[in-house]
């Protein structure tokens, strides 16, 4: 009942001409639920793909995509990582340089598609980067008061410059996630609740009312699967959420086979995303699968004898799955082509309620 409120609220801002860029996409969004489609979303698609690179970023099109090799479409989504925009550095952590980043985010964009960015920070307590864990005071000393407050907000600057930069374009920023794990510097066990809510809203805070960005859903999106209960014991709040996600990988266990990881995976995802369509209604949020995969795609019906099973009816507005690196043979989480089970990707993207663009 709340999501068809917002979007006839949505609609209402749109007729009217007075929607904002971040109104219109959570209307579109919210259309797509409706309509009971999925959006689907592959990490730094256009920045590189299986041994391949771009490398003259300033002037190339940007429009070669493993995908689109596979399928004949572009992902409707790309996600994107700031991590390394915190220092200064002129590319982020996987060697994406952020001009091509706004470059490719923007063609995203005009295309119609959507764009998410995570953010790997550096570790500012110990100069380590975002799986250092070797400290559990990082998050408390970056927080108002804190020894590293101020180099925090220098950090802030830098990634609000690069959002400015985008111009009103809305995109989605999901910082902090996976937090209920203890993998990353500001996970579970390394900070207290009460602290990475204050992270978590801190940042939403500099964001929008310092710095004035009104471009950013923002989606909150712990590691799953897990119960309600928990997903919420470090929710940031209503005010400062648009939408609802979970990471959530193939993982096969020691002695595991395909069949039986894919089918335990399958049941996590789908166990995961209903508890998320529950919160979503009760809270008035969209929901998505921020980030999955299984890397090496070994299953060769994995597109869709797995995930599409898993995701089909869910009620999520995108998936996305995780990157395609140049120069890591074996790590790849879309199809390639040549890749020698690339046919079960293209009958995933023909799906009648699977968009790419």
């Amino acid at each position: 009942m709340m999501r068809i409120f917002f979007t006839l609220l949505g609609m209402l801002l749109v007729l009217s001409g007075c929607a904002s860029p971040k109104e219109r996409m959570t209307e579109r969004l919210s259309r797509t639920v409706e309509d009971g489609k999925i959006l689907y979303g592959h990490q730094d698609d256009p920045a590189y793909g299986h041994a391949w690179l771009v490398t003259d970023w300033e002037s190339d099109r940007l429009e070669r995509s493993d995908v689109k090799e596979v399928s004949g479409r572009y992902p409707a989504v790309v996600g994107f990582d700031l991590g390394g925009i915190e220092l200064g550095d002129s590319c982020n952590l996987d060697g994406v340089p952020f001009g091509l980043m706004r470059k490719a985010a923007l063609a995203q964009l005009d295309r119609g598609g959507l764009v998410t960015f995570s953010w790997h920070p550096r570790n500012p307590l110990t100069g380590g980067d975002a799986w250092d864990i070797s400290s559990d005071q990082v998050v408390k000393a970056i927080l108002p008061g804190g020894e590293k407050h101020s180099e925090f907000q220098r950090w802030l600057e830098r990634a609000a410059a690069f959002f400015a930069s985008l111009g009103d374009a809305p995109v989605i920023f999901r910082p902090w996630h996976e937090n209920l794990g203890s993998w990353f510097w500001w996970g579970g066990k390394l900070c207290t609740a009460e602290e990475y809510i204050a992270l978590y809203r801190y940042t939403w805070t500099f964001l929008t009312q310092e710095k004035g960005l009104k471009n950013l859903l923002w989606c909150y999106s712990p590691n799953g699967p897990i119960p309600a209960e928990l997903f919420l014991s470090r929710y940031p709040g209503d005010d400062c959420v648009d939408l609802l996600g979970t990471d959530i990988y193939e993982y096969p266990g020691a002695g595991e086979n395909l069949r039986a990881a894919g089918e335990r995976y399958a049941g996590e995802v789908q166990a995961m995303l209903a508890t998320l369509q529950t919160l979503g209604a009760g809270h008035g949020k969209l929901i998505c699968l921020s980030e999955t995969g299984f890397e090496g795609l070994p299953d060769p019906q994995w597109w869709t004898g797995v995930l599409y099973p898993a995701i089909q009816g869910s009620g999520i507005c995108y998936v996305l799955t995780w990157r395609n690196a140049h120069d890591k043979p074996g790590h790849f989480y879309a199809p390639w082509k040549g890749f020698e089970n690339e046919n079960d990707f293209k009958q995933f993207a023909e799906k009648e309620d699977i968009i790419l663009l």
